[in-house]
């Protein structure tokens, strides 16, 4: 019933269509926009109602050359708006053409004259570029109401977050930068709702972005706007029947003068969360038996989840600045793990409860040094930057087990310290010229040096749980140094009158060496080279019909955590660990794509070498299992989608449709094969204004059942609905949202690898009631600071 409901309301959004009469009406309206230097001007062109000002076509635009299109009115105000000229309105009348080239128009620094003019209407959630990526709005919409980025990426159309993972359908796991520059998970988790503006959503990246991960993920954040002072705060209150309430404190404070800006940003998570995983292990043969039914409960006590962060911006001229930044988080977690095992084989029944005290505290610090310099008065533009970055966590877990085999009882409890260190340290410098209007060329290099300690040590005392000895067998040390040098160049131009072109290349080296006295002592260093092409073509066809083509060719290299191979405790017969044998995945996509008016649709193919994935694998006794990663031996992704949005006075929809089919192969680990078929995913994600009351939004999208060659994934879905109103001039605003009303966000499966079947299922607190209040001050207007990151592939392998 509930995917019933679900596929009607996107069928129902996905076919809706408002429609005006083309005849005597205005359809184009196009022109430049320069300063009184006769510099080309970027901005925004927006087309609004004349009754009622609502927003009916939108526009942005880099090189003072706007087209905005489907217009169908006989009368209209063209709005201009900019950060670097003062907004400028014009009234469009239909005379006897209904394609208007307004030609040049030249912005004055002085006061609008129709300031009476108010925008009433919502943002459009999305976008589509003509290179197939996505722009996803954030401020006004649904995923502004997010307590955290991660849960806001959850709600995006063709992204999919599950178990730590950031994944773009049909591309794979995803990198994340921020307003264009690489950062890591953890900065990641740490940048606060309020500051983001717009997700871009890249899936044929050029070679200026990292060679690592399948797909990009941009995050834009707000900018001040003139200067003096601008900040929000905002507390969040969760209530979940599976997880219990938690609190979410989010405060952020811009503050310029003259040439000097100041930002910073404080949020704390206080309270509970859960995840819960039952997992069914059988052998089926009969002469080796086995089944274990395990249930691990995470009952996690957030005691201090906090982010922190403060910038300074020097602004020397208006073409140069330089910028530091000093932010981190801390994750100070309690709680318990509860595990039950039941494992039944040939000789005998067994029963084993293991609870975890959890006292695990993380701290993460990390530093940037940046300058940026205009070159020229084409706008070419030179980028250096530093950043350095420390991890420090510690886990001082104390674990009791209890058993029961044929009616005999036990009890041992166990000790686990961990201290875990990694400092990254990088430095990059790109430079941007730009030939002409249509011509540019992009070239960088960049060096990073990696260095990862980390000690495991586990105590083992019987029943007194007073003389604890050390059990060598579970205890390592692990070392991992790694440095990657790196260049590239991208060149952009256009061919003849309809093609855009983008050609480039990336090539990095690889030198690590790697220790550890786990299963024994291993001692290696590696050293290899990459060479990283892509190719994009835009074709412009005409105004309602754009394509485009890509090939790009990715890698993704194994996170540290996944390379080392000590021991992380779940229950007597199940631990995870990592893999230090891990190869680097290597990728080659090709995208085709097309738009004609309000529809993007593409359909691609991606192939994979050495796909990493991961498997419980037997261990040394017939009971024990073993969740490790490993490499396949490649993998085949084809995928289509077709989106269409649209905005009318009341409703913003934005809709989506996408077939995926995958294919694992691997000869290595006796996966047992099973038939591929495709899988289905529907997006529709819609807002209703009810005018000087409130606005009620819905989201709702499902990912159907997969099978992909060595398993198959079962579907999952969620509906959420908020109502949100503002008060006092929009500076307050109350939000209340209902997610996942059916808890229906499950993630679960099954596979079989070396003759033993696994089926798993993974429930997390997705569904919940919030209630948010949002108060902004200030009287900030013109941007000031303006923050870059150093790219750091390397902190996004942290995790």
């Amino acid at each position: 019933m509930r995917f019933l409901i679900l596929v009607f309301i996107y069928i129902y959004f996905f076919l809706f269509n408002s429609t005006v009469s083309n005849g005597q009406s205005i359809q184009k309206i196009s022109g430049k926009v320069i300063n009184r230097n006769n510099a080309m001007m970027m901005g925004t062109a927006t087309v609004l109602s004349v009754r009622d000002s609502v927003i009916i076509k939108q526009q942005d635009f880099l090189d003072g050359v706007f087209q905005l299109s489907d217009i169908n009115q006989k009368e209209t105000i063209l709005k201009l708006t900019s950060a670097e000229f003062a907004d400028q309105f014009l009234r469009v009348n239909y005379s006897n053409a209904s394609n208007i080239d307004l030609g040049t128009i030249i912005v004055l620094e002085n006061n609008n004259q129709l300031n009476e003019v108010v925008i009433k209407s919502n943002p459009s959630l999305l976008k589509y570029g003509a290179n197939g990526t996505i722009d996803v709005s954030v401020t006004g919409t649904v995923l502004a109401t997010s307590s955290s980025v991660h849960e806001l990426l959850a709600r995006v159309p063709n992204v999919v977050v599950a178990e730590g993972q950031i994944n773009v359908l049909g591309k794979g796991e995803a990198i994340i930068y921020l307003n264009g520059i690489l950062i890591n998970y953890e900065r990641f988790a740490a940048i606060p709702v309020s500051q983001i503006a717009k997700i871009e959503v890249i899936s044929n990246p050029s070679s200026k972005y990292d060679a690592e991960g399948k797909a990009v993920i941009n995050i834009i954040t707000r900018q001040n706007i003139e200067s003096g002072m601008m900040g929000s705060a905002s507390q969040h209150i969760t209530v979940s029947k599976f997880a219990g309430t938690s609190t979410n404190t989010l405060v952020d404070f811009n503050y310029t003068k003259g040439k000097f800006s100041f930002i910073t940003n404080y949020g704390l998570q206080l309270g509970k969360g859960r995840e819960l995983l039952y997992t069914t292990r059988t052998r089926p043969n009969p002469d080796a038996y086995m089944q274990s039914v395990l249930t691990t409960d995470w009952l996690r006590q957030f005691n201090n989840y906090s982010n922190f962060g403060f910038g300074l911006q020097y602004m020397f001229s208006e073409k140069s600045y330089i910028s530091l930044a000093y932010s981190g988080n801390i994750e100070d977690l309690g709680g318990a793990v509860e595990s039950r095992n039941s494992i039944t084989n040939n000789s005998e029944n067994s029963f084993y409860a293991t609870d975890i005290a959890k006292n695990d505290v993380l701290l993460n610090q990390f530093i940037n040094l940046n300058y940026n310099l205009i070159t020229d008065s084409k706008g070419s533009s030179l980028f250096i930057g530093t950043q350095y970055s420390n991890y420090n966590g510690t886990v001082r877990d104390f674990i009791e087990e209890n058993s029961v085999i044929e009616e005999t009882g036990g009890r041992r409890y166990l000790k686990n310290d961990v201290g875990n260190t990694i400092n990254i340290t990088a430095a990059q410098a790109d430079y941007s010229k730009k030939i002409n209007e249509n011509t540019k060329l992009e070239s960088g290099v960049k060096f990073s040096y990696a260095s990862i300690k980390s000690g495991t040590d586990f105590f083992i005392a019987n029943a007194n749980a007073v003389d604890f000895e050390l059990d060598d067998a579970l205890s390592s040390d692990f070392t991992y140094n790694e440095k990657i040098t790196a260049a590239y160049f991208n060149y952009v131009s256009k061919l003849g009158e309809k093609v855009n072109l983008s050609i480039g290349a990336r090539a990095e080296r690889t030198n690590y060496d790697l220790y550890t006295n786990a299963n024994g002592i291993q001692e290696f260093g590696k050293s290899y080279g990459n060479f990283f092409p892509n190719l994009l073509l835009n074709f412009n066809f005409s105004e309602d019909w754009k394509a485009h083509f890509s090939y790009v060719s990715r890698i993704t290299r194994p996170r540290y955590q996944a390379l080392n191979p000590f021991v992380v405790y779940q229950d007597p017969f199940t631990t995870i660990e990592g893999n230090p044998n891990l190869l680097p995945e290597k990728v080659h996509a090709f995208e085709i794509g097309t738009m004609y008016k309000k529809f993007d649709f593409k359909i691609g193919y991606t192939y994979k070498i050495d796909p990493i994935s991961g498997a419980a694998l037997q261990g040394d006794t017939p009971n024990s299992y073993i969740l490790r990663s490993l490499n396949l031996q490649k993998g085949h992704t084809f995928f289509s989608s077709l989106s269409r949005s649209f905005n009318v006075k009341w409703w913003n929809s934005t809709n989506t449709i996408s077939m995926n089919l995958t294919k694992s192969v691997d000869d290595f680990y006796s996966f047992e094969m099973s038939p591929v078929k495709p899988q289905i995913y529907l997006y529709s994600n819609n807002t209703f204004t009810i005018p000087k009351l409130f606005k009620i939004q819905l989201l709702a999208w499902y990912l159907g059942n997969r099978s992909y060659g060595l398993g198959s994934d079962n579907s999952r879905s969620t509906i959420t609905l908020g109502i949100e109103r503002n008060f006092f001039k929009d500076a307050l605003k109350l939000n209340f949202t209902a997610s996942d009303i059916f808890h229906d966000f499950m993630v679960s499966g099954n596979y079989e690898v070396g003759q033993t079947q696994i089926y798993y299922h993974r429930t997390y607190t997705t569904n919940y009631f919030k209630l948010i209040a949002a108060y902004s001050f200030g009287n900030s207007k013109k941007p000031a600071y303006k923050k870059s990151e150093i790219e750091q592939t390397e902190n996004n392998r942290v995790r």
